[in-house]
């Protein structure tokens, strides 16, 4: 005979059962509790306050961990700093990718956001720019994804993308080490899974215990790409390959419906590789169904001067290509529509405008350096796209105060020989393992100089970038260099633009050399940093040694009150007086005013000078 329910025996039979299925629940509640209390394994958020001033906000540095299987491969990314109250006159923007987009092999100021970023600091000195890269090596749409919707409260401006390439051997990726599923639904809680701190305890465990059991060492000549890659022959429409495509096309899709629902403007970029100078990795079988068939026809259309067929043959043989390394043309086909479906997500097409600079419109190796990485002048490329997509939207608002054309920006970015080098010598080593296979040139050669010697170490993971580039401003300081030195300095105010030390040398440097405006600009990226008077005094006088009175009268309001008045009087005659010698040329007495309101500035001209 059955106890009854309602009895209290039955009452206390139930309430033993509730207790007994919730118990592990519980206990397994109150271990994360106490993982979380002792500080166990890491907090994988995106951001976190900036340990030695906590008015600014970071990356993570741990915040790429959940998304590998063994953290090993856990790549890292910037620590760009942005802050936590966002103030009236910045414009932020996020960007969001995976090893292109964060500027491999040279990263830091080779990376295209570092272009985009000086360019527009010059064009809109009164905005201040973060420009935060929250890109990774090694990831793909889901490591997008998962950081894009972990944006909307950070108040972002813009949002920047590039990705597509590595959706098959990305982290999480069909062909990759680190696959889990196809659905979305439980990558996604697995991912929610390995933000818990019990998770991490287990994956640790189970490690060690692997690692006890296996004579299996990680072998640390291998190439990231060999490591990640697991399914290494995915043929072109078959199911694996659907499943790449439908990956990005999904995870895509939901975030740009978010961002679409928070009214963010996205830039949305398609992607580029080296479609003329790289032979597909791995080709099946013959005829016209290969890669390799394709390839060659390529070559013998390009070699009898029908581009337009070169091209074709150069698509088909990438897409044909079993090793996807590079995304094939229907991932641009899912960018351009998802372009067209939300208003906020706007094109950024970066593959036409490299096909513009390329040689009869194929993308080849003079701005790509192996299969989908840029040189530098295709990084540059890729920012002028980026750009070129921000004005056709009028993304900001505000007229700019000049305009930095694409050749006086390539001239202007601060770049050094060592930059140069270092992304060189990554290349070449990464050459030279799978899947490339291909021994170092024997034209190659290295010499005592400082540049090459500090590059090949920052190139081997040495050296950190940032003292190598300490090591070549002062070779350059010894030798006299000034301009080497400016060069590094305005390096650094890029790679750490809340460093006042930097600016202020900056502005100095570009003093000693006569760059008046440009003095003038960084003492008002000084002066954003640390409002004084006698920086405010040096931007006005700068502007005025850069005869260009405009600017300085547009500055006035960072004096004190006291002075404001006499200073725009002045100002305002010198600016009328050069307009009268406009009209004409021989005006003295419009010369003679300019020369004497100079001097009361403290600003020595002569009449003719005053013109």
């Amino acid at each position: 005979m059955g106890t009854d329910k309602n009895s209290p025996k039955g009452k206390k039979l139930l309430l033993f059962r509730v207790l007994a299925v919730l118990f592990p629940f519980v206990l397994l509640c109150l271990l994360e509790v106490g993982l979380r209390i002792f500080n166990y394994g890491h907090n994988t958020a995106l951001f976190v306050k900036y340990p030695k001033d906590d008015r600014f906000m970071q990356m993570n540095y741990y915040a790429s961990d959940k998304f590998f299987s063994d953290t090993i491969n856990a790549t890292k990314g910037n620590s760009e700093l942005f802050a936590v109250n966002k103030a009236p006159n910045t414009f932020r923007i996020f960007v969001l990718g995976e090893s292109t987009t964060i500027g491999y092999p040279y990263f830091h100021n080779g990376s295209f956001h570092r272009w985009l970023q000086y360019r527009l600091e010059r064009m809109y000195p009164d905005k201040n720019f973060e420009i935060i890269n929250l890109s990774l090596t090694a990831v793909n749409s889901y490591t997008v994804l998962d950081f894009g919707k972990q944006l909307a409260q950070y108040q972002p401006d813009a949002i920047l993308i590039y990705t597509g390439h590595n959706e098959y051997y990305g982290a999480l990726g069909i062909g990759s080490t680190s696959y889990i599923s196809s659905n979305r639904f439980l990558v996604e809680t697995l991912l929610k899974l390995r933000e818990l701190k019990l998770t991490q305890l287990l994956n640790n465990v189970m490690k060690k215990v692997a690692n006890m059991f296996s004579d299996k060492k990680i072998d640390d000549r291998e190439t990231l790409m060999k490591r990640m890659a697991a399914r290494q022959e995915i043929a072109f429409g078959s199911k694996d390959y659907q499943a790449g495509i439908e990956q990005f096309d999904k995870n895509m899709t939901e975030l740009c419906g978010l961002f679409n629902k928070e009214k963010i403007p996205v830039f949305l970029s398609t992607v580029v590789s080296n479609e003329k100078d790289l032979p597909p990795f791995i080709s099946v079988g013959r005829g016209s169904g290969s890669a390799a068939y394709n390839y060659k026809a390529g070559q013998q259309a390009y070699a009898h001067g029908d581009f337009t067929l070169a091209k074709q043959y150069f698509d088909k043989a990438r897409d044909l290509d079993e090793l996807r390394f590079r995304a094939p043309d229907e991932i641009n086909e899912v960018i351009k529509r998802l372009a067209n479906e939300y208003p906020y997500v706007h094109l950024v097409d970066t593959k036409k405008l490299f096909e513009d600079y390329s040689p009869h419109g194929i993308i080849d190796s003079e701005t790509i350096l192996e299969h989908v990485h840029p040189n530098l002048h295709g990084y540059a490329i890729m920012s002028e796209a980026f750009y070129q997509s921000m004005q056709q939207q009028h993304l900001i608002a505000d007229t700019p105060q000049m305009l930095m054309t694409f050749d006086e920006l390539q001239k202007e970015m601060p770049l050094t020989r060592m930059d140069s080098l270092s992304g060189q010598y990554q290349v070449i080593m990464l050459k030279t393992g799978w899947p490339f296979n291909q021994p170092i040139p024997k034209q190659f050669s290295f010499s005592n100089n400082i540049e090459e010697i500090l590059a090949d170490k920052v190139g081997l993971g040495h050296m950190e970038w940032i003292v190598a580039m300490g090591q070549v401003y002062e070779h350059n300081k010894l030798t006299g260099n000034v301009r080497g030195e400016l060069k590094v300095i305005e390096a650094m105010t890029l790679e750490l633009p809340q460093n006042e030390q930097f600016c202020s040398y900056a502005a100095n440097l570009n003093g000693a050399l006569n760059n008046f405006d440009k003095a003038a600009f960084y003492y008002k990226k000084l002066y954003m940093l640390s409002p004084n008077d006698q920086v405010a005094q040096s931007i006005i006088q700068s502007y005025l040694r850069a005869d260009e009175p405009q600017y300085a009268l547009a500055n006035v309001g960072y004096l004190p009150q006291d002075q404001q008045d006499r200073l725009r009087s002045l100002l305002s005659h010198i600016i009328v007086d050069k307009e009268m010698l406009k009209a004409d040329a021989h005006d003295t007495l419009a010369m003679t005013r300019l020369a004497e309101n100079y001097a009361e500035l403290g600003i020595v001209k002569t009449s003719s000078e005053a013109k």
